[in-house]
């Protein structure tokens, strides 16, 4: 069954809910959009929104390279594992380039076979919730947003932080003053931090009952993070450290960096790569979070497909397309109270529009 065509676009999805982070504000939701059609009509959808300031990839770079894939039509879908090496090969400064196509082939690939990619995969769980992301917010905006949240049924909490230790440690008492133990707490630093920040902040909030601090110094400062104390990387969590396959081994190889990766595959170049590094977590006993950027519900299924593959998957960190204005596809999942299920459909399970 021959690759017939590639359709390659660029979509504005909207935002309707800025925020800030330790680095920049996100207002403006452009994606990537590819489409592969096959001779019998089967189409596979993937999505890519690149970080640049994590991956040094912008949407022009991405647009340029997906615009040059021609390579892939024609080829026969079921040479499916010579296919996403080439897509590796060939696009090796582009990882959202490669997600977008990558996420396509496997949905294409796997609505052929006609079974739902998790079940490709060897899915093991059936159910996660996903946190909720809180930006950089004075206390009382952050209190106002929980509230709303905490109404929607959410249950976790993905804290921003960075600007000021101080201003964030106010911020996790009053929410724990708040709302007690109604919330699971995550804090996301983006790098924010130094090494002396990070020590204040874990112990001035040891007992507000922090599930973990994700990348909280600099995604370089490998020895930095080799060299905190065991009790504080028993809470920490890799993201902009964590590109690839060999970043995955070096932030695992003895002493560990830290106990959980996040994997986004906007970062690792899509499904492919990612399973690598999720494989490399497995051996060496690391946890599993998987995250993303704002991305379209296609790539956003993607991961939560991928997510559900793996018994040592304990985190979900796929909200980045519940703020969006609008979207080109529906379905991939459901979500009632923060829990993400599957819809059991083949493929990503996603309908275009």
């Amino acid at each position: 069954m021959k690759i017939k065509n590639i359709n390659v676009y660029l979509k504005d999805l909207g935002n309707s809910r800025p925020y800030k982070i330790a680095f920049k504000t996100v207002s403006v939701v452009n994606n990537a959009i590819v489409e592969i059609e096959l001779e019998n009509g089967i189409v596979g959808r993937g999505s890519g929104n690149p970080s640049e300031y994590v991956v040094k990839e912008n949407l022009t770079s991405t647009m340029e390279e997906l615009n040059k894939v021609d390579f892939i039509v024609g080829r026969d879908i079921r040479q499916f594992y010579s296919i996403l090496n080439d897509i590796q090969e060939k696009l090796p400064k582009n990882p959202a380039a490669r997600a977008a196509l990558d996420i396509a082939v496997h949905d294409a690939f796997t609505q052929y076979l006609d079974i739902p990619l998790a079940s490709f995969l060897g899915q093991k769980i059936k159910s996660l919730p996903t946190s909720i992301t809180i930006g950089i917010k004075n206390v009382a905006d952050t209190l106002e947003e929980a509230k709303e949240y905490y109404g929607m049924g959410f249950r976790i909490l993905k804290v921003k932080t960075g600007d000021d230790v101080d201003v964030d440690i106010a911020r996790m008492k009053k929410l724990r003053e708040v709302y007690k133990d109604e919330f699971l707490i995550r804090v996301d630093a983006n790098q924010g931090y130094s090494v002396a920040d990070l020590t204040k902040f874990f112990k001035e909030t040891a007992a507000d009952n922090i599930e973990f601090i994700e990348q909280p110094i600099a995604a370089k400062a490998i020895a930095e993070f080799k060299n905190l104390p065991d009790n504080i990387k028993q809470v920490i969590a890799m993201d902009e450290s964590l590109i690839n396959p060999k970043d995955a081994f070096v932030l695992a190889s003895p002493p560990a960096a830290g106990s959980i990766f996040n994997i986004k595959l906007m970062k690792s170049g899509g499904i492919y790569p990612a399973r690598q590094i999720a494989t490399i977590a497995e051996a060496s006993d690391t946890t599993l979070m998987w995250g993303c950027n704002n991305e379209s519900a296609i790539s956003i299924s993607a991961a939560l497909h991928t997510a559900l593959s793996y018994t040592n998957t304990k985190y979900l960190d796929l909200d980045g397309n519940l703020d969006l204005v609008e979207d080109v596809v529906s379905g991939g999942f459901e979500i009632k109270d923060g829990w993400m299920t599957l819809t059991g459909k083949s493929g990503l399970g996603v309908t275009g529009h």
